[in-house]
Order: structure tokens, then sequence, then C-alpha cells
């Protein structure tokens, strides 16, 4: 007899987890560009100083400032909503 792998993940198992919602990929979409967003803001913050351009790293650090905490804010209610409505299906 063989043993099976995926013993938890059968069929009409209640354990079967292989559908997200839209949501949860729009969730999990935007939190990747969040990411990669501030991971090229302190790049081309790191890089504009070492290159002595002062005035080009204080005007991305003041547009940093005024758009980050948006779109966190923003993030964070898109996070909140996708966890309600996942744990409500």
């Amino acid at each position: 007899m063989k043993k099976r792998l995926n013993h938890f993940y059968t069929e009409g198992s209640i354990m079967n987890n292989d559908r997200h919602s839209r949501l949860l990929d729009l969730a999990s979409i935007f939190l990747k560009y969040f990411f990669l967003f501030l991971f090229g803001f302190a790049i081309a913050y790191v890089l504009s100083l070492s290159f002595g351009a002062a005035n080009i790293a204080f005007f991305l650090l003041r547009f940093a400032l005024g758009s980050v905490w948006r779109l966190a804010l923003l993030l964070f209610c898109l996070i909140a909503t996708t966890v309600i409505v996942e744990s409500i299906r």
C-alpha cells in the first residue's frame, strides 16, 4: 500500500485551502509592490547621498514622508478587510 503524502488535502476535506479569494490576492500583490517601493526608495536615497546629491535625497525624503504613510494606512485597511472576510468564509 502506498502511503499518501498529502493525506490532509483529500477531496472533501475541511483542510482544502487551494482556493484563494481575489481580495487575498489583491492584498498580497499590494503588499509585494509596497515593499518593492520601499526597497527602491531606500536604494535611491542611499545612492543619492553617496554621490553627493543631497538636494535629491532631501526631495526623496520629503516625498516619502508624504506618501508612504498614506500607502501604509491603505495597505493596513486592505489587510484588515481581508482578514475579516477570510475569517467569515
